[in-house]
């Protein structure tokens, strides 16, 4: 079973869904943009950081969620960035497309 994101005219999560493996010869991708009118990427749910928690390839840095952005120069989904406040600033670290904090 894999998962799919699919986006918003921004590139901006609306819903992931469960759908087929992407073994057979069929572009599911593709397939379910077409069914549900949007482009539609596939996330892996083994993925955080870049790190497949398998120990297996990390697929498109994150698993996507609602919300989150989908980046096709990174091939990344990033989640909205935390708010800055007094004390911290949030800053998204290119190879693990997390958000990191700092003090300021």
């Amino acid at each position: 079973m894999a998962h799919y994101a699919l986006l918003d005219s921004n590139n901006i999560v609306t819903q992931v869904i469960k759908g087929n493996d992407e073994s057979s010869d069929t572009d599911w991708e593709v397939y379910y943009g077409n069914f549900h009118g949007c482009t539609v990427k596939r996330t892996s749910y083994n993925t955080f950081g870049n790190v497949h928690a398998g120990g297996g390839t990390p697929f498109r840095k994150n698993f996507a969620g609602i919300g989150y952005t989908y980046d096709s120069t990174k091939d990344a989904f990033i989640a909205p960035r935390p708010s800055d406040t007094e004390e911290i600033t949030w800053t998204l670290n290119n190879t693990t497309c997390l958000w990191e904090s700092s003090e300021k």
